[in-house]
């Protein structure tokens, strides 16, 4: 709808009532509100996430929740958590922004922080996720159990490390296990239009303003600056083409658009099956989208964020670096 009808209708209504060409490309532009900002926003997040409150609201009113949460809260326990981070990190696969935002329901500062840094890490949003799944489909098997293998196992490792760095008290783990029972449907659908409604009052500001960042770093020249600085990492240490730097800064302003930019790459010939892992690793440990550090900004405080991004983003070139290293160095096909 957006693409067919809704976005040319605003270009066709911008040309007519905005003479200025820049105010034009802020409203219509490739980092424009409308064609950016609010389609992704809308047209593509909402859908999703929509489709998650609903998946969501049924297993809450079933009473299966709580079960799910009693039944990993052992493994959560080592990384400092209790059962009740599942249910932010199963919402993270639906859009890590309003994951970031559920994880309120932590009792702990504490808590709040590692669910926040292990969502920003390595949860992939459902966009990205399709991507990143539909370039493993090209590859063996053995690819994608050594994808999943590794974003798990870094999850783990690093909440076990955020455990034991990260000071604070960790909470009690008490909570009613109520009935099974069958959902109904005036439950779930009061449910999921309150959380929509959330989403569209807390989240979509914030890809507003994240996408005023962009075009305006853009204009500055700063993505081609960036890029630059970041090329000669991803060729020598990644070992993937130097176009590859284009879709991680990307990545940073929609998850789902850097690894697109990856898919295209590999489609066009021009990453083998060493550099496709590799690179999928990297992307979906790397920073958080633009929207996502501007909640954890929001409901960590700036400080924090910007430890976690300043965590993440070496973090995740040394995976994706020493990833690289032992495939070549053993010769793994995939």
């Amino acid at each position: 709808i957006f693409g067919r009808y809704l976005n040319p209708w605003a270009v066709k209504i911008t040309d007519t009532l905005v003479p200025v060409p820049l105010l034009k490309e802020l409203f219509v532009g490739d980092y424009g509100i409308i064609t950016m900002a609010l389609t992704y926003a809308i047209a593509i997040v909402l859908p999703i996430v929509g489709t998650f409150f609903i998946a969501f609201g049924i297993l809450e009113d079933s009473g299966y929740l709580p079960r799910l949460a009693v039944m990993v809260n052992r493994v959560f326990k080592m990384m400092g958590l209790n059962g009740k981070a599942v249910l932010p990190m199963i919402l993270g696969l639906g859009c890590d922004t309003m994951a970031t935002l559920t994880a309120r329901i932590l009792e702990t500062k504490k808590e709040r922080i590692i669910v926040t840094l292990l969502l920003a890490l390595g949860v992939p949003c459902s966009a990205q996720l399709g991507v990143i799944l539909g370039m493993l489909a090209g590859l063996s098997l053995k690819a994608v159990i050594l994808w999943a293998g590794i974003i798990i196992g870094v999850i783990f490792i690093v909440g076990y490390l955020a455990a034991k760095i990260i000071q604070g008290d960790e909470s009690d783990f008490v909570l009613e296990l109520p009935p099974i029972r069958i959902p109904q449907f005036s439950n779930i659908l009061i449910k999921t239009l309150a959380r929509v409604e959330w989403y569209l009052k807390e989240a979509v500001p914030l890809f507003i303003l994240g996408t005023l960042i962009l075009f305006i770093s853009h204009k500055l020249g700063l993505l081609t600056v960036i890029e630059k600085i970041t090329a000669p990492l991803v060729v020598d240490f990644l070992g993937l083409p130097a176009k590859a730097a284009e879709s991680f800064i990307i990545g940073f302003l929609r998850r789902d658009y850097g690894a697109a930019g990856l898919f295209a790459m590999a489609q066009a010939g021009e990453l083998n099956n060493i550099q496709i892992l590799v690179s999928l690793v990297t992307i979906t440990l790397f920073v958080p989208c633009i929207a996502n550090l501007f909640m954890i900004i929001k409901e960590r405080g700036l400080k924090t964020a910007m430890a976690i991004v300043g965590f993440i983003f070496p973090f995740a070139f040394l995976v994706g670096g020493i990833l690289n290293f032992i495939l070549r160095a053993l010769e793994i096909k995939l």
